[in-house]
């Protein structure tokens, strides 16, 4: 009963600390050569077991090395004490032992290598020198020979090798499993393992050499390490790239193919001693395909040979594979040679043709080669695996290190850093990809550790999963959070590759020469001349307030301007972009955000660098807004607002207002905003034509609907009112009406009011008034926003009749003394602003006069053609070219809007979609009534809509919103240049706009003098 009781108590903490074989345990536990070396082994070791990674694992090599140790009395004694003692011996024997049964094997393989486990001294952080110096004599070799020859040779030699190998492994990983924080010593034990591996190199050289009879005497053979061996970042198990370079010893007397062969005997013996089958296991493969032609290639060449090729025929994934060359073993001075050779063909291979897409492409091709049942567990080439990273980092000095020799590092956490550091990766960017990367690659670490083996895949079993996530320090989190872990980093790290590593600056980086990236003044200004910009001088000083000094300000404009002043180039007026970027950037330098965005996004730089050398207008809005340039990093900031979305912004600014004037102009405010969100868009192309008029019009709607509700309190607080005496309505007339708004339009408006039942009415028209004077006022007025200049000549009498009318009065003065031009500006009445009941009522009221029942008498008509025939006599300003004129020139907009509201007034009562106030959908609608053919609709919607592109491509290209310039094509070829650029054409069609405006403007005045004039 109480041996039950003492085995059921055992079997509790058994699993009370992760043990999943219990019963298994409890024969561990019990055995002979264990109980013999420690009795109530149970009660000490049990409680050392809760932070091994896996339990079961280290029981069970704890008692493969009892037996081991048997009949060696020293041995038993250390093996002793170090169980019985809560110490750092216990807790590095234990972890050993539990998260790597390949070493826990090991250790009963050689008992001898307790000695190294319990030996508290680190195993990382040891100089190269020395482990070089620890394998060579292990093998019989003097480390301090020129070419050292092995004295134990054969398979007795190549076992020492190996023997050797794994103690100093064991003392890496000893020391790798009991940190504190793995992550941080990460760098540490990869560096140290590329130190043994290099040591090992080097050690089976000296076996290689033994082999020979002459011992490669007057041959020198470097090694040179690629990949994580030459980066100094090697896995615990990976193939070890190396290149192999061989000469002939000068002064020897021995022939280049002599030392050829030599090598090749060499080079093959090395590999020989690490991967051949053996009493002891094997290292890992010594891989030499990243040569020059591959495995088609030699194996060994002379340092001339590898000049040849790299220089005739090298592909670009070679040059980026000799960014993590370093000598490993044998002639150092050759190897130093050969890295001094490739390093200047590396730094320029970025000028290939295709360079950074190829790159990419390659990229895209290795996670396409994934086999698809392990594209979800690839800690190393799949989707946010550590290839993103490495190769994201790779590009990214590739590109720029031509230039900045600080961030050529073969290692990708010291590059990443370096690349950081020099402002070409945002510092959180940089530090959260180097956080994934040391976490992938602790994982790969620990999962290879385990048995020692090749591979990069996510274990899928829970034990093997609660092992790892144990094995790295996540034993609360268990198999459940180190997957969440795992998967956060993937998404994080394929972000951040996306983001960085297709940066559109990079290709256009790699295309500039090596002067032109340098931003030497000479070469620049040479460059800016040729390129397009007038004031080659004056672009140079602006060059140089921008990135002189350390700053990493003037770091990251030193990497934006190369390709910057190309992109600026692109647009008509490369100065004047230049200039705007230097203000713009002079106003935002010191925020956190601005360079960044315009270095990370992946479109921003190119969009900035487009509307500032295209748009005037834009320049300006964006160095009044500077805050604006965010929307070009994504084209949903470029969307237009909707109105209730405006109308909300609008309540919550007036809802906190005190006083009329700031609240009219924080209004005005929100008006300029989407004023140059809009002018952005167009510019770029994302919004254009009537969505951007659209876009327009819902500003100035939604700003005169405040300055309704300002002006209607600002005029009952002057009259000490508590309501208002009046209703209020504001109905948009013109292309405010239409809903076609340019950049320089006014807002055309009929002011409507109706008593209110027993107000006096005079008090009320003196109220409307107030509202109606305020509301052009508070609008109007200079300030610090731009103005909404608000326009009632189309009211009743025009200028001569009063501001504002009772709806009474409008009622008896549209039956009494209504003209035909009157009638025609209503078809573009829309209700803009105020009380939705008056609204209805007056809709209703001058429904028949626009949409007249019956049409237009013949009387009437002649009347509108005799108007136009004046209009186009009178109204053209003296001296206006009429085909040049965009508005009331011969086929431009008035031609098109008189034909079509003509078609309104004689049959939009029979045909209900001509009640429209849109012209576009007017002329839809009378090409479906049939009252215009196809050809015609479509002729004179072309002429409309290119004449309005561009009256508001005259304001964009001239940053003026106001003048008669807006209303004419330009004869300057500059200007023509500007404006076509700015409606999209490319660069250079200046004459071809030309060109098409006038044929479109021509074919629509042929149809309006057809349909129009009869």
């Amino acid at each position: 009963m109480s041996e039950r009781t003492d085995r059921g108590t055992l079997a509790g903490r058994l699993t009370r600390v992760g043990v999943d074989d219990v019963p298994r345990a409890e024969r561990l536990l019990a055995d002979a050569a264990l109980v013999e070396l420690l009795p109530g082994i149970a009660d000490v070791l049990v409680g050392a077991l809760p932070d091994v990674a896996d339990p079961d694992a280290a029981l069970l090599a704890v008692a493969k090395l009892a037996g081991a140790v048997r009949g060696d009395d020293a041995l038993a004694d250390l093996l002793r004490a170090t169980l019985a003692t809560d110490g750092p011996a216990r807790q590095r024997l234990l972890a050993v032992t539990g998260a790597s049964v390949a070493l826990g094997d090991t250790l009963a393989a050689h008992p001898a290598n307790l000695h190294a486990i319990v030996d508290e001294t680190p195993g990382t952080a040891v100089p190269a020198a020395q482990v070089r110096a620890e394998l060579l004599t292990t093998v019989g070799a003097d480390p301090d020979d020129e070419m050292p020859v092995a004295t134990l040779t054969g398979a007795t030699g190549t076992d020492a090798m190996r023997r050797a190998y794994r103690t100093r492994l064991l003392r890496i990983a000893a020391t790798d499993l009991t940190v504190t924080d793995p992550l941080n010593r990460m760098p540490g034990v990869a560096a140290a393992l590329a130190d043994l591996a290099a040591a090992a190199l080097e050690a089976a050289l000296a076996l290689a050499r033994a082999d020979l009879p002459d011992h490669g005497a007057g041959v020198r053979l470097s090694v040179i390490g690629m990949g994580k061996a030459g980066g100094r970042e090697l896995n615990y198990v990976s193939d070890v790239d190396v290149i192999y370079v061989a000469e002939p010893a000068e002064g020897s007397g021995v022939s280049e193919a002599d030392a050829l062969a030599t090598g090749t005997r060499l080079a093959t013996g090395l590999a020989r001693a690490c991967s051949t089958p053996s009493a002891e296991p094997a290292l890992w493969p010594v891989d030499a395909a990243l040569r020059p032609e591959g495995k088609d290639g030699p194996l060994v060449r002379t340092l001339a040979s590898h000049r040849a090729y790299y220089e005739r025929w090298a592909k670009t994934w070679e040059f980026q594979a000799l960014l993590k060359a370093r000598p490993l073993a044998g002639d150092l001075a050759l190897g130093r040679s050969y890295v001094e050779m490739t390093q200047p063909l590396v730094w320029a291979a970025v000028q290939r043709e295709n360079f950074v897409e190829d790159a990419q492409a390659m990229r895209r091709r290795v996670e396409g080669n994934i086999p698809v049942a392990e594209a979800d567990r690839q800690l190393k080439l799949g989707v946010g695996g550590l290839r993103d990273v490495e190769f994201t980092v790779q590009l990214l000095q590739l590109v720029h290190g031509r230039s900045d020799e600080e961030i050529r590092s073969g290692s990708t956490l010291t590059a990443l850093a370096a690349l950081a550091s020099g402002g070409y990766v945002g510092r959180d960017h940089a530090a959260r990809l180097a956080v994934c990367y040391r976490f992938l690659r602790l994982l790969e670490h620990r999962i290879q550790l385990h048995r020692l083996r090749r591979t990069h895949l996510l274990p899928t079993a829970e034990a093997d999963l609660r092992r790892l996530a144990r094995s790295v320090g996540m034993r609360a989190e268990g198999a459940q959070g180190l997957l969440e872990r795992w998967r956060q980093v993937r998404r994080d790290v394929r972000h951040l590759h996306e983001e960085l590593f297709y940066r559109p600056l990079l290709p256009a980086t790699a295309q500039l020469s090596a002067e032109e990236a340098s931003l030497a003044p000479e070469a620049a200004r040479a460059r800016l001349a040729a390129i397009g910009y007038r004031d080659p001088a004056g672009a140079t000083r602006h060059i140089a307030a921008l990135t002189e000094g350390v700053s990493r300000r003037a770091a990251i404009q030193r990497q934006l301007l190369p390709v910057m002043l190309g992109w600026f180039a692109d647009g008509p007026d490369p100065d004047g972009g230049l200039l705007a970027f230097r203000r713009l950037s002079e106003e935002l330098g010191t925020t956190h955000w601005y360079l960044k965005l315009l270095r990370d996004s992946g479109t921003a730089a190119q969009r900035l660098a487009r509307v500032l050398s295209t748009s005037r207008y834009v320049a300006d809005a964006l160095t009044r807004s500077p805050e604006s340039v965010t929307w070009l990093a994504d084209d949903d900031e470029l969307e237009p607002r909707g109105h209730e979305r405006l109308q909300a912004e609008a309540d919550a600014v007036l809802t906190r207002a005190q006083e009329p004037v700031p609240a009219t102009q924080a209004l005005r405010g929100l008006r300029r905003r989407e004023l140059a969100r809009t002018a952005a868009a167009d510019v770029l192309g994302v919004v254009t034509g009537q969505r951007a008029a659209q876009s327009l019009t819902v500003a100035a709607d939604v700003v005169l609907a405040g300055a309704l509700r300002v002006a209607r309190w600002e005029a009952r607080a002057a009259r000490g009112l508590d309501a208002d005496p009046t209703r209020m309505l504001v109905v948009a007339m013109g292309r405010l009406g239409g809903r076609d708004m340019g950049y320089s339009s006014d807002a055309d408006v009929l002011f409507v009011h109706d008593p209110m039942p027993g107000a006096d009415p005079r008090a009320a028209q003196d109220f409307a008034l107030a509202v109606a004077t305020s509301i052009r006022q508070l609008l109007g007025a200079v300030g610090p926003e731009p103005p909404l200049a608000v326009d009632a000549d189309l009211r009743p009498e025009g200028r001569n009749g009063p501001l504002v009318r009772s709806f009474d009065a409008y009622a008896e003065y549209y039956e009494r003394w209504s003209s035909p031009w009157e009638s025609q500006a209503l078809l573009r009445a829309r209700p803009a602003a105020g009380d939705d009941e008056l609204a209805q009522r007056f809709v209703a009221l001058i429904e028949p006069l626009r949409y007249p029942p019956g049409g237009l008498d013949a009387a009437t008509v002649r009347e509108v053609r005799r108007i136009k025939a004046r209009v186009e006599a009178e109204r053209l300003p003296r001296g206006a070219d009429p085909a040049r004129h965009l508005k009331l020139g011969r086929g431009g907009i008035a031609d098109v809007e008189w034909t079509v509201q003509l078609l309104q007034l004689q049959h939009a009562a029979e045909h209900a979609a001509l009640r429209t106030t849109g012209t576009l959908e007017a002329l839809s609608a009378a090409g479906d009534a049939g009252l215009l053919d196809d050809a015609d609709r479509r002729a004179l919607v072309e002429a409309w809509e290119l004449a309005s592109r561009l009256r508001d491509a005259n304001v964009l290209w001239t940053g003026r919103s106001h003048g008669a310039h807006a209303d004419v094509l330009p004869h300057d070829r500059q200007a023509l240049a500007g404006l076509a650029r700015v409606v999209g054409y490319p660069s250079g069609s200046g004459s071809e706009l030309e060109e098409d405006y006038l044929r479109t403007a021509r074919r629509a005045r042929t149809v309006v003098e057809r349909v129009f004039y009869g």
